[in-house]
């Protein structure tokens, strides 16, 4: 609802602060926390923050009563505050709000570890140690605002325009997904299970069930023992799976999916995005480069790396660099670094279809067409050294008639990270979990 201004009356507030600002002569009654204060005897001014901005109070002696005035304030002491919103010429919004009364609902009675202001810097840790508060500055708050926006952008996109459905798998699973390597093991009553490291086989599931388009927002978990910044052990991952599709069919619906995603964000955000993180450029389509097209432009570029081998993370520096593209494709990749359920080429099995979205230089999302055909998917695990006996609980469903299917992963704290130009992962996590953090 654009252009609309919203009332959210409850018995503390009549509006936010970003709507309270075009309510010039109304009355108005609004709630936060002290963002800062100045007391100049018979008049006291509050900068009341709420997660929408931030509003002048005005505070005069003979307006509120005499113990309302002689109230002592903290900085982030929550108050409930009704009164006038009028012009201002030294209000920094051009308005202030003159109060006529106010409650104070909470007082600090501790030092804050961390600033709310961001005047005074924290290190990470101790910020993600005391995230309640370090929530309340701006640009952290308008970081869950952008995931929350890429999110709800990511189901309706795919809903209103290419008829999916949203379905709710389980994140345990009484077999290890991928292989069985860094999984979290988990004690179910009498039984031993794990927690998913993805919804691969669910969502296979639901398309060899007949649902056909389904689409899945849930965490995961990775066992593994890495430090980086750009992983974490719990993550949240947006997947696609489309039924009666190839790869170059759900490279399309990826491609539509996220431009629509960072227009979204730029609709909603821009400004903000713009004075907080810097410009967001939304492209109007997305480049496609094989595999075998990028290892010779690196080569190319005495940046040596030979044909088979993942790209590194200083391969996918250079190539932002080489390529000069916000986000693009790589697609055909050599069969024996990708997922043993890639779809190999008819023509040419060392290569299969699968792909990655890259964006800003790193890999957001990835994905491939699968292999349907139950003898295709044995013969690809005898080539890697694996038993086709030990993965019957997955080949068995392609048994019952499987129909070509190819989907895809959004990792949506990468893609908020890399939206935000943030450096660290753990920023994009409301509570992030890595190898040493449980807490909060």
């Amino acid at each position: 609802m654009k252009n609309v201004i919203m009332m959210y009356r409850t018995h503390y507030r009549t509006h936010y602060v970003k709507d309270a600002l075009k309510q010039i002569g109304n009355k108005v009654r609004l709630a936060g926390w002290v963002h800062d204060i100045r007391d100049l005897g018979k008049i006291k001014f509050i900068q009341l923050r709420d997660r929408t901005g931030i509003i002048q109070v005005l505070i005069k002696k003979g307006v509120v009563s005499d113990e309302l005035f002689n109230l002592s304030f903290n900085k982030e002491d929550v108050l409930a505050v009704e009164g006038t919103v009028k012009e201002s010429k030294i209000a920094t919004a051009g308005v202030e709000l003159v109060a006529d009364s106010l409650q104070q609902l909470n007082r600090v009675e501790i030092k804050l570890p961390v600033d709310p202001t961001g005047r005074v810097p924290s290190e990470l840790d101790t910020r993600l140690d005391h995230r309640y508060i370090d929530l309340r500055k701006e640009d952290i708050n308008l970081i869950f605002s952008i995931k929350s926006t890429v999110a709800t952008a990511f189901r309706r996109r795919l809903v209103e325009q290419h008829d999916f459905v949203e379905i709710h798998p389980s994140a345990i699973t009484g077999a290890a997904t991928e292989g069985g390597a860094d999984v979290f093991q988990l004690q179910y009553f009498e039984n031993k299970a794990y927690l998913v490291q993805s919804p691969q086989l669910y969502k296979q599931l639901a398309v060899i069930g007949g649902l056909d388009r389904v689409m899945i927002t849930m965490p995961v978990f990775r066992a593994e023992k890495h430090n980086t910044t750009t992983h974490l052990n719990e993550i949240i991952q947006m997947d696609v799976e489309i039924g009666f599709a190839d790869h170059n069919d759900a490279m399309d619906v990826l491609e539509d999916v996220f431009i629509y995603i960072l227009r979204e964000v730029q609709e909603k955000h821009g400004e903000k995005i713009r004075e907080k993180f810097g410009p967001l450029v939304v492209p109007d389509k997305l480049p496609r480069h094989s595999y075998t097209e990028l290892v010779d432009k690196l080569n190319s570029e005495n940046f040596n790396m030979k044909w088979g081998e993942d790209f590194s993370k200083e391969a996918e520096k250079k190539l932002y660099e080489i390529l000069n593209e916000e986000a693009y494709f790589i697609y055909d990749w050599p069969t024996a670094v990708r997922a043993f359920y890639s779809m190999p080429d008819e023509k040419n099995e060392e290569i299969c279809h699968a792909y990655d979205l890259m964006y800003r230089g790193l890999e957001i999302s990835s994905g491939a067409q699968r292999i349907h055909l139950p003898s295709v998917l044995e013969a690809q695990l005898r080539k890697r050294g694996l038993n086709p006996a030990d993965f019957e609980f997955y080949i068995r469903a392609f048994r019952a008639g499987a129909p070509p299917h190819s989907g895809w992963s959004i990792g949506l704290e990468r893609l908020t990270m890399k939206i935000c130009n943030l450096q660290n992962i753990r920023e994009a996590m409301l509570f992030p979990r890595d190898r040493v953090r449980l807490y909060p």
